[in-house]
């Protein structure tokens, strides 16, 4: 494992190999076909969620902030939530051809960013939005491959669409790849 790391952050940092990077905004989503990587940056409470297929070229990340759009009024950014930012994405993903029972995710972020004193939902965010995929993915029967999330940190996260590799960056961390 240490030896793929070390080559693909290797290739990274030269910039060889590299493909076209997508970048995915905070409450946004997109596609991205092989050979292209994805990346969203700002991970504190909210959740980068990866869905791809081995059996197809196309591969899609939303960066969500909130779990549920049913808490907020006038919610007209579909991909600031769980379950309407993961909902356009599988569509998103199935308008290409790829099959909804195909799809596996890897997840990260979802970190406690702030202490607040008193029983304060603000503090547990990031654990709500972890429940909240986790419950919205498993009502896809999309099976959850690999997760960094929780803790108390920032993450940035590349996906290479070819190698179905996960990158997780976080300041003062070694990077790691799941």
């Amino acid at each position: 494992m240490r030896s793929h790391l070390n080559e693909f952050l290797k290739r990274w940092e030269l910039g060889v190999d590299m493909e076209e990077i997508v970048k995915v905004g905070i409450a946004d989503w997109k596609l991205c076909k092989k050979p292209d990587r994805i990346t969203t940056i700002g991970l504190g409470s909210c959740v980068g969620i990866v869905l791809y297929s081995d059996h197809s070229d196309y591969c899609g990340m939303v960066h969500i902030m909130l779990p549920s759009s049913k808490e907020i009024k006038n919610n007209q950014k579909r991909a600031k939530f769980a379950d309407t930012g993961i909902e356009d994405l599988v569509r998103a993903l199935e308008s290409k051809g790829v099959r909804q029972s195909s799809l596996s995710a890897k997840i990260a972020g979802g970190a406690t960013m702030f202490q607040f004193a008193g029983n304060s939902d603000l503090g547990s965010i990031g654990d709500r939005n972890i429940k909240a995929v986790k419950e919205i993915l498993s009502s896809y029967r999309i099976r959850i491959v690999a997760e960094d999330t929780g803790a108390d940190y920032g993450r940035t996260i590349v996906f290479d669409n070819s190698s179905k590799q996960l990158l997780i960056r976080s300041t003062g961390k070694p990077d790691k790849i799941i």
